[in-house]
C-alpha cells in the first residue's frame, strides 16, 4: 500500500447527512422560484449540484432560470448550514476507523464528490473528519463528475503528491462513481451504504464492492495488491 491515493465519495459513503443536502436544495427553490418540493422528482445519486440543480430548472421550465444558479447555489448553502443540524446524521459504519487507519500510515487521502466545495465541508464539520481531506475535486469544479478525477490529481501534485490515474481509487456507493474512475483507468471500490445493491455495483464495473467500509480487511487487502 504505497504511491496511492484514495479518493471519497461524501453521502451514502462517509456519511449520511439525514436528508440535508435535499432539504436545503428544496427550501431554496421554494425560496428563489415559488416551487415546493421541487427535487422530488429529480434523481440525484452520484450527480453533480449543479447537474441537479440545471436539471431542476429544465424540468419546472424556468425562464432564464440558468442565469439563476448561483443564487442557488448560495441560498441553497444558506439552507444548507441550518439542514445539518439534525438528529439523523450519521457517519457510515466503519468511516472513522477507516480514515484512521489510513491517516496512520500517511496515505494520502481526499474526496470527489458531486457536492460543491462548501456544501462537502459543511457536511463534514458536524463529524470532525474535514481534516482527512485537505483537498479533492468538487461539483463546483466541474458539473461532469467525470471531468473530476484530473482536477484531483492536479490539486495533489501542488502537495508533493504526484499520481497517475491508476495509482488512484475512487471510493464511492454509485454506478457513477465508478464509471468516473474507470474512464480514466483508475480503480474504483463501491459500498453498498448508499442505494444501489452490491449486483448493481458489481454490474458498473467495479474493482472491488464491499457491504460497508467496516469490511476493513478486504479492503486493505485489495489495496496490497495493486
Amino acid at each position: 500500500m504505497k504511491d496511492i491515493l484514495l479518493l471519497f465519495d461524501i453521502d451514502g459513503t462517509l456519511i449520511d447527512s439525514g436528508e440535508a443536502g435535499s432539504r436545503a436544495l428544496n427550501k431554496a427553490f421554494e425560496k428563489l422560484f415559488g416551487i415546493k418540493d421541487a427535487f422530488k422528482p429529480i434523481s440525484m445519486a452520484g450527480k453533480t449540484d449543479t447537474q441537479i440543480i440545471k436539471e431542476a430548472l429544465v424540468f419546472h421550465r424556468i425562464d432564464n432560470g440558468m442565469h439563476m444558479i448561483n443564487n442557488m447555489i448560495s441560498t441553497y448553502i444558506e439552507f444548507l448550514k441550518m439542514e445539518i443540524d439534525n438528529p439523523r446524521r450519521t457517519l457510515k459504519p466503519g468511516v472513522a476507523e477507516i480514515l484512521e487507519f489510513f491517516d496512520s500510515r500517511n496515505i494520502p487521502m481526499g474526496l470527489l464528490t458531486g457536492n460543491i466545495e462548501e456544501g462537502a465541508r459543511i457536511k463534514l464539520s458536524p463529524f470532525g473528519i474535514n481534516r482527512y481531506f485537505p483537498t479533492g475535486a468538487f461539483g463546483s469544479d466541474h458539473e461532469d463528475r467525470d471531468m473530476l478525477l484530473p482536477i484531483a490529481i492536479s490539486r495533489f501534485s501542488r502537495f508533493g503528491i504526484d499520481l497517475t490515474p491508476d495509482r488512484c481509487i475512487i471510493i464511492g456507493d454509485t454506478p457513477r462513481d465508478v464509471r468516473c474512475a474507470k474512464i480514466h483507468g483508475a480503480r474504483a471500490v463501491a459500498v453498498c451504504t448508499g442505494p444501489y445493491s452490491a449486483d448493481a455495483l458489481h454490474s458498473s464495473g467495479a474493482d472491488l464492492v464491499i457491504e460497508s467500509l467496516n469490511h476493513k480487511e478486504r479492503l486493505i487487502s485489495f489495496l496490497k495488491e495493486l
